[in-house]
């Protein structure tokens, strides 16, 4: 390939970026979805100059109170600030969200990328195991993995990780399945490129569109897993303020003091809602023909 040729392709990939990019801030829901994940993200990331309260911060005497100026969302039943609790938890769930998300994406494409690339007996093997894999629900693999590892920040990673793999690994690997009979990449085969730098360089290029959508909307997915862990007391322990955990201790208190049940649903759904809405306006930007 010349230099002509790859000032050109480079050319063409620097338009097509920019088009993606006016399409998705013409969407006026994907926006909404991406402003107020940023929002999120501004909380946890500013929570100790945000939160009036140390979210340990316990007095007994002030338990069960209702909203004010004092106490913005009220206290729980330890008279701990439920607003300033809200507001770190963001940083326990949000970093768990993303650092699954991002650990079963990377795992999922080089799992993905040796199937479809290798194919024949290689690709038997390991789609064999996959398929052995995803007739566990994921919910439940995700709680066993945990029940092993332990009730730490670093085993629920491990196991919402462990769980993302698959899917992406399953998609990426129809994608690279079709890509890796194009002609430009038997070229690269033709002039003795290895197997490592055909995928990095010629085949994942072509093939990671669709993983990039499905990693972002996956991050909704793994909060929700991350807090249905700590609400079965399997996930992140108290008295840390992680969402789930947080609807663990107001489970008790449902049926009298249910405010403490409102905050953690509100922001885990507002989270989730968040992420959906920019993922399905980045799945519609990146690949128009995607839109229904």
């Amino acid at each position: 390939m010349n230099a002509g040729s790859e000032d050109s392709e480079a050319l063409k990939k620097q338009s097509s970026f920019k088009m993606m990019l006016k399409r998705l801030a013409a969407n006026k829901l994907a926006l909404t979805g991406g402003i107020i994940f940023i929002i999120l993200v501004l909380l946890a990331v500013f929570a100790p100059l945000i939160a009036p309260y140390d979210y340990l911060t316990v007095n007994p005497a002030n338990k069960y109170a209702g909203p004010s100026a004092q106490h913005l969302l009220g206290t729980d039943q330890f008279g701990r600030d439920i607003f300033s609790r809200l507001v770190w938890g963001g940083r326990w769930s949000l970093t768990l969200g993303v650092l699954g998300t991002a650990i079963s994406t990377l795992l999922g494409i080089v799992v993905g990328s040796i199937a479809g690339y290798f194919g024949g007996i290689v690709d038997n093997i390991i789609m064999r195991i996959i398929d052995v894999i995803q007739c566990i629900p994921g919910m439940l693999l995700t709680i066993m993995i945990s029940v092993v590892l332990g009730q730490t920040f670093f085993a629920t990673v491990a196991a919402l990780s462990f769980g993302g793999i698959w899917g992406t690994a399953r998609m990426l690997r129809g994608q690279i399945l079709t890509v890796r009979t194009l002609d430009y990449v038997e070229a690269a085969k033709a002039t003795n490129n290895g197997p490592v730098r055909i995928i990095f360089k010629y085949v994942l290029p072509n093939s990671i569109q669709q993983t990039i959508i499905h990693a972002c909307m996956s991050i909704g997915g793994q909060i929700t897993m991350a807090s249905g862990l700590s609400f079965l007391g399997l996930g992140i322990q108290p008295p840390l303020p992680e969402w789930g955990a947080m609807l663990n201790d107001a489970r008790p208190f449902i049926r009298y003091y249910p405010l403490m049940l409102i905050g953690p649903c509100v922001m885990i759904g507002l989270t989730v809602l968040s992420i959906s809405l920019f993922g399905d306006g980045l799945r519609d930007a990146m690949d128009p023909r995607m839109k229904k």
